[in-house]
């Protein structure tokens, strides 16, 4: 929206949602928070009682405005301030630690850095309150931060103490040389074996979204394996190696194939498309997409010995689901008696 109003902050950027039925009586601020996840709930309702936040060229101010489908919204985020980052006493699960780098579990929900909306509780907080020495060579703001993973995604990190392996571990990722490998959980069956190789950039339809269609397209490739296919739900786990980076990959890619990942309606996923009723309850009270970074290879920066280091234990959010892929149907009763 190119608005004319008086007085409104620099922008950092301008965004544009249409809501589709699955958000039909919503929240406001829900539909924001759910639709573009890189923000917090709080922080859109500070920008709606801010004005900021319009319909039809007029600002909206009630952050409890029930939304209909086929309205459009555009919010205006505003540039971001000097940021104060401070450790946090936040609970952080770590597998491999020594003088240089550590690698942590960051949970589904945990934004990995501080930016607008999301100023603390992030992995950047956890990992200033944990150690004595964190790598700031990106600053205070990505302090230890090597590779990132999506809010919404759980999984390992490589994090850097000293800025020598930031610097060491940042030339791996760009020469391709960590092996990173993830498990997800699919619609449907997908092939026993494939590589997908297909570029992907922002979309040039939805810039809340990456693409396979755009003026920017990267190269990105992802090879997956079907490790087990329910036919009774329709389901299937799938395991991932990755050889590019590129933001949303893994869910770009396997929604351009016809699997989009379960919970994951910013590409694809449909809750009608998993056949048994039991799992789409259940679905319904996980607020998380199903993909997890679950192993992780590299060298390490001063050594030079290979380190590998995999989860021994995946979330419970995750386990449910998987444990009726393998077979335990009554998976999803015993997790509710619990």
């Amino acid at each position: 929206m190119n608005s004319n109003l008086k007085n409104l902050p620099d922008l950092e950027e301008e965004l544009t949602f249409k809501v589709d039925k699955h958000f039909n009586s919503k929240r406001l601020d829900q539909f924001l928070s759910e639709v573009y996840p890189e923000y917090s709930r709080n922080y859109y309702q500070n920008l709606i009682k801010e004005g900021l936040v319009f319909s039809e060229k007029k600002p909206i101010k009630k952050p409890s405005k029930k939304i209909k489908e086929g309205e459009e919204y555009t919010v205006l985020i505003p540039k971001p301030q000097n940021l104060e980052i401070k450790p946090e006493k936040i609970p952080l699960d770590i597998l491999y630690e020594d003088e240089d780098i550590a690698v942590v579990f960051k949970p589904a929900g945990m934004v990995v850095h501080p930016s607008v909306g999301h100023t603390s509780k992030t992995l950047v907080n956890a990992l200033l309150h944990h150690f004595k020495n964190v790598s700031q060579y990106g600053g205070k703001n990505r302090a230890g931060i090597v590779h990132r993973l999506d809010k919404d995604t759980a999984g390992l990190l490589i994090t850097a103490k000293t800025e020598f392996a930031h610097k060491e571990l940042q030339k791996q990722f760009q020469n391709k040389e960590v092996d990173k490998r993830y498990k997800t959980i699919v619609t449907g069956k997908p092939k026993q074996h494939e590589i997908i190789d297909l570029p992907i950039g922002r979309s040039i339809f939805n810039r809340k979204k990456m693409g396979t269609t755009s003026t920017n397209l990267r190269d990105a490739i992802t090879e997956y394996w079907l490790e087990n296919y329910d036919s009774k739900s329709n389901i299937s786990l799938v395991d991932i190696k990755l050889y590019t980076g590129r933001t949303h990959q893994i869910r770009v890619h396997m929604s351009s194939i016809g699997h989009p990942i379960l919970n994951d309606r910013t590409y694809g996923f449909k809750l009608s498309s998993v056949k048994d009723p039991k799992i789409r309850e259940f679905l319904k009270t996980v607020p998380y997409h199903y993909l997890i970074a679950y192993k992780i290879g590299f060298s390490h920066p001063r050594t030079k010995q290979y380190i590998e280091v995999e989860l021994d234990k995946f979330p419970e959010y995750f386990n449910v689901v998987q444990n009726i892929l393998k077979g335990r149907d009554n998976a999803l009763k015993q997790s509710r008696e619990d």
